[in-house]
Order: C-alpha cells, then structure tokens, then sequence
C-alpha cells in the first residue's frame, strides 16, 4: 500500500535508518495498556525477530485479560521495579501509542539510564504543557492509531507480512478505530486492514476478544453503575463514578471502565461524558469522551492529562463533588448555549 504522504515516508525512512542501526531493541506502550499500543508494540516484535534483532518487549503494569488471544505473556515481561529486574543496556528504544514519558514511569527513568536512544511512536498531539518528546521521534496525528505508524515501518523495511504479525496490527486498528467507526475521513485504516485480512484465518476471533467479553458478572455490574449516570445540559452531558473496588468485587479488571463510557456514548442525545474512576481516597483515573463539537483535550491537559481532541483523560486528585462541578462547568461552557435550557 502507497503512503499517504511524502512527509511520512520521509519520517518512516527515518525511523527505519534508526532501528536498523541498533542492535539490541526495547519495545513498550504506556500504562494500562491497550490494544493499540500492544497492537502496534507485538506486530513490530514480530517483524523484527525475522530479522534476528535481539528485541526485548516491557509493559509497566499487567496486560489486560481481553488481549489473552495475542499470547502476552510468551513474549512479554512486566516491569516490576525492583532490584532484581534490573535493565539491560540497549541501543534503542521504541514507546508506542503515547508522547508523554509521565506514562511510563516508573520503566521510563530506568529506560533513560540503560538505553542509548528513545524514540515515540505515537498518534496523539503533543501537549501543550507536557513534557517535550524527544527528538526523532515519530508522531502522525492523522492516522487512526499507532499500529498503521508500525505498518508502514515494517513495509519500509521489506518484511514479510504473516498471520502472527497481521493479528497483531489488526487488533491495533480494529481497537483503536472502535471497528472503523473512527477512522478520521481516510482510508488509509481500511486499506491497512484489508491487507492484513488477508493474512487472517478468522478475524471475528479477534471482534469477540476486544468488543464480546461481557461476563455475567460484567453485565450485573454494568446494569449497577448504568443507572447511576447523571445528565446536564438537557441530556447533552453525561458524568458517572466508578469505584476500582466495585470493578474488583465482580471480578473485572481495570480496563473494563473503558467499555463503560464506551456505552454511554451511545446515548444519542449526548455530545459528551465523563467517567471517574476511584482508584483509592480522592485519586482519580477520569476519561473523557466526545461526539465531534467538544474539545476535550485541553479540559485533560487542564489537569496534566492528555489524548486525543475527542478522547483524552488524566489523574486527579480531590473531593468528588469539586472535580465533578469543575469538570462539568468546564464542558458546559463547550456547548451552544442555543442546545439547551
């Protein structure tokens, strides 16, 4: 498949020209991965092992369970931060599907001390008042996830493409692009895909693992906290508290919020939500959602988060009450007056 630009050929060349020069390579996403950062991060471990490069891969925190079918822990260790795991000395390291080092720590001050060169493979805009990513590195805020970036890299490098790295890059788009729901007016992500089909005996395998992984007990805690959403704005805002403990009790990871908001979204009065997840006392993991006519990128850098314009978050700290009215002002004052009362 052709790029879509000079620019980013260019940039891929780039990129290639580093990877091929480092013998020993670090691959990683952010924490509470996803599936596109572990998408783009296992199609690119993949590719390289054709090519004999000793490639390690390192999450900071555990892989959910909803990507078991990508085989994680046969290729990937956990960065447990401790005296006997200490980091060998590489040449170069590649971060996938996040510019923001602050979301890697506490792997990132390691990987600064052991590793000669750190590049971002990323889609997400750089902040505004973040930290800077560091030179070289390569960020596309137009494709639809981090797993095409790591395509076009493969395809520059003339490797084969097979079933294992297809599966990969797949789950990265499909995930990344809600099944092609987002795909930013290109189409770039269906071309991609078509290709990588290809490749795949079954991709509907891989649909039930990412979007088909509600439990009994995941729709008895849904059918709870889904009655608990509350409405502003004539129904065009919606926020909802989670607590971490509740996801526990019912036996549901983390990631799990994530198809939450997902559902509130679909409310079809609703050009917004938010969802405040309770990881301990007053500390919160808040993600934000919308439509198109709100940006919420700046409301998460507002609170030294980051994302995308549509899908961003960050951690809080504070009473409930305070952040929420914070938050929802701030989404108010997003909207058209004329929309509401």
């Amino acid at each position: 498949m052709p790029y879509p630009s000079q620019a980013i050929r260019t940039n891929v060349k780039h990129l290639v020209e580093r990877i091929n020069q480092a013998k020993s390579i670090m691959l990683t996403t952010h924490k509470q991965c996803d599936g596109d950062g572990l998408g783009a991060m296992l199609g690119l471990y993949h590719s390289l092992k054709k090519r004999d490069k000793k490639v390690t891969v390192m999450s900071v925190d555990e892989v959910p369970t909803r990507y078991k079918f990508l085989e994680p822990d046969r290729f990937i260790s956990i960065y447990e931060g401790n005296e006997n795991q200490e980091l060998e000395e590489m040449d170069l390291c590649l971060i996938f599907d996040t510019n923001d080092r602050r979301l890697v720590e506490p792997l990132y001050s390691e990987i600064e001390r052991k590793i000669k060169h750190i590049l971002f493979i990323d889609h997400h805009p750089v902040l505004a008042q973040g930290p800077v990513p560091t030179a070289g590195s390569f960020i596309d805020t137009r494709a639809a996830s981090t797993g095409e970036i790591a395509y076009y890299i493969i395809k520059e490098m003339g490797i084969r493409m097979d079933e294992q790295i297809a599966r990969a890059f797949y789950t990265s788009i499909a995930f990344d692009t809600q099944l092609f729901r987002y795909v930013r007016n290109s189409s770039s992500s269906h071309l991609i895909a078509a290709e990588l089909l290809e490749h795949l005996n079954n991709s509907e395998i891989i649909h039930r693992n990412l979007f088909a992984t509600h439990t009994i007990e995941k729709v008895q805690f849904l059918s709870k906290v889904l009655g608990e959403i509350e409405y502003y704005g004539d129904g065009q805002i919606a926020v909802l508290k989670l607590h971490a403990k509740d996801l526990l009790d019912h036996n549901l990871d983390m990631d799990d919020s994530r198809d939450v908001i997902d559902m509130i979204m679909n409310v079809n009065t609703l050009e917004s939500a938010a969802l405040f997840r309770e990881d301990a006392t007053n500390e919160y993991k808040v993600s934000l959602r919308s439509k198109g006519k709100i940006e919420v990128l700046s409301i998460a850098e507002s609170f030294d988060g980051g994302g995308h314009l549509y899908a961003a978050g960050a951690s809080v700290k504070g009473q409930y009450q305070d952040l929420k009215k914070k938050l929802v002002d701030m989404l108010l004052n997003r909207l058209d007056p004329k929309n509401f009362k």
